[in-house]
């Protein structure tokens, strides 16, 4: 797959975020999200966390927080009191460190202990899956419309049947989709959301 390709949709996903996250009311940030346990709110710390392991990647660092991963308690903390601010600013801090001779480079370390030899461009595709899904949860949990496109969907359904595990807290069952679901459906179906 094109690194160009891969930049692209991870760019377009989170605009995509953004856009949703901009239409959040500000009274709404601690409603449920569609993520089971999580409000709109810790949906947001989370797709900030991931963001941020980028940042502090290309830093030299390792970005250990115990409330940013998947499963995690209070991701919310890391959105703070203005949660689109706080992901505005990490996009754009972290926007600045993703160069070409970065998207070669092994990445973070607790995505390649689970996958050796990925690089910070398999770490975007991850990152792309991530956000996509995330941006549906808040969507549609607040009655905004969140359509995915098929370019963007289609490897990322390709890379959650590779790494899903359906643990307490992560991934629930799959949800049989209707017969003759589009895509997009069979995807959240296959994430365990129904739709």
């Amino acid at each position: 797959m094109e690194t160009k390709e891969i930049v692209d949709r991870y760019q377009r996903t989170q605009d995509t975020f953004d856009a949703v996250l901009a239409a959040v009311p500000a009274g709404r940030w601690d409603a449920a999200s569609a993520c089971e346990h999580w409000t709109v709110r810790d949906v947001a710390g989370h797709v900030i966390w991931g963001v941020e392991v980028l940042r502090r990647h290309a830093a030299g660092e390792e970005y250990i927080v115990r409330n940013g991963p998947a499963g995690s308690e209070n991701p919310g903390e890391l959105a703070g009191e203005d949660p689109l601010a706080q992901w505005r600013a990490t996009r754009e801090a972290t926007d600045a460190v993703v160069t070409d001779e970065f998207l070669g480079l092994p990445a973070p370390a607790w995505y390649l202990a689970n996958r050796p030899d990925v690089t910070v461009t398999d770490y975007l595709a991850l990152l792309t899956f991530d956000t996509l899904v995330h941006t549906w949860d808040v969507g549609s949990a607040l009655g905004v419309e969140v359509t995915m496109e098929a370019d963007i969907v289609a490897p990322s359904f390709s890379l959650a049947r590779l790494i899903i595990s359906r643990t307490p807290g992560t991934f629930g069952p799959k949800v049989k989709p209707a017969p003759g679901a589009d895509q997009q459906t069979r995807f959240l179906a296959f994430l365990g959301r129904s739709v």
